[in-house]
Formats: structure tokens, sequence, C-alpha cells
């Protein structure tokens, strides 16, 4: 419990203007941080970012906008969230007027089903989003962020069922939706 007051307080010292605990902090949780960027890159074979790049992406993301950080668990979800942009943003920059597309999996298991097309993805998290925010957001932390259940049920406050029975939702809608992309424009 001592690491997880420690880690609480860094937060919210980072949150006063203390730039001493913001590095503090992020040294604590790099490793956490390499294990989520090391999963959204094991599938990208066209993506240029190492691990520590796609990190640093995210992290000056989060610092360019400051948002109000509330505990570890949030902050991984943010940098989840951020990462699966930098990812797209990558994507689409490479794709910018070709047909060419890259392939990600749709699970968060290494052999757990076909590769699936990023951009096509995210165009569906944009549907799913419009449809139900939460589910596309228990996505974005689970299959960018590779968040577990559990970190999942404490950042969004639903109990490892709710999330569970959610994240089975979502990926049977995503998975649905991936075969019925909407057309380009």
């Amino acid at each position: 419990m001592a690491a997880h007051v420690e880690t609480q307080w860094l937060i919210s010292d980072w949150r006063e203007g203390n730039l001493s605990s913001r590095d503090k902090l992020i040294q604590r949780i790099l490793p956490e941080l390499e294990q989520i960027s090391a999963a959204r890159l094991r599938n990208e074979s066209k993506s240029s970012l190492s691990t520590n790049d796609l990190i640093n992406e995210a992290m000056l993301r989060i610092m360019a906008n400051e948002p109000e950080i509330t505990d570890r668990a949030h902050l991984l979800a943010l940098v989840s969230r951020l990462m699966r942009n930098v990812l797209v943003d990558q994507a689409r920059a490479r794709n910018a007027g070709k047909r060419e597309h890259f392939k990600v999996e749709l699970q968060p298991d290494q052999d757990a089903g076909p590769a699936r097309d990023l951009h096509l993805l995210d165009s569906a998290l944009i549907r799913l989003e419009a449809i139900e925010p939460g589910f596309a957001e228990i996505v974005e932390m689970r299959y960018f962020g590779g968040m577990t259940i559990g970190d999942i049920a404490e950042v969004t406050g639903w109990s490892e069922p709710t999330v569970k029975r959610r994240w089975q939702v979502a990926k049977a809608w995503l998975a649905d939706a991936l075969t019925k992309p909407l057309p380009d424009g």
C-alpha cells in the first residue's frame, strides 16, 4: 500500500506544478507504460515507433493538455487512449493518398483472431462511441491500453463482472461493425 500512497502523492504534487514529481511518477509507472506500449506495437509491422517513442508521444500529449489526473488507473487509461491516437494518426499519415492499410488485431490476446485495419477499427470505435461511449472507453483501455479488467473497473467505478460483460458486448459489436464498414467520405 505504501507504493500506492506514494504514487497518489506524486500525482497530486504534479497537479500542483512540481515537475520533479511528474518525472518521478513517470519513472515509477514506466514498466507499466512499456508493457502497454509493447502490446500496442506488437502487431504494428509498419509502425516506425519504438516502445519508448510511443510512450514519449503519449506523455507529450498529456503534458501539452495538462489534464486533471486523479489516480494511477486514470493516468494509465489516459495514456492508453493517447497511444491509440498516436498510432491512428501515424497510420492516417502513412496511408494518406494510398489505399494500402495496415493491420492490427481486434483481440488483446496475441493469437485471438484475425488482423484488422487500424483505420477501420478507429472508424468503428467512433461509431461505437456515438452509440455507447462506455463501451468504446472499455475497448480503448483494454485493447489500446492493455489494461486489466480490474484496472478498468477501478477507473470506471463499475464492478469487474459488469466490465467483463460490457467488454464482451463491445467486442461482438466491433467484430460485426468491421465486417460492415461505412464507405469512406
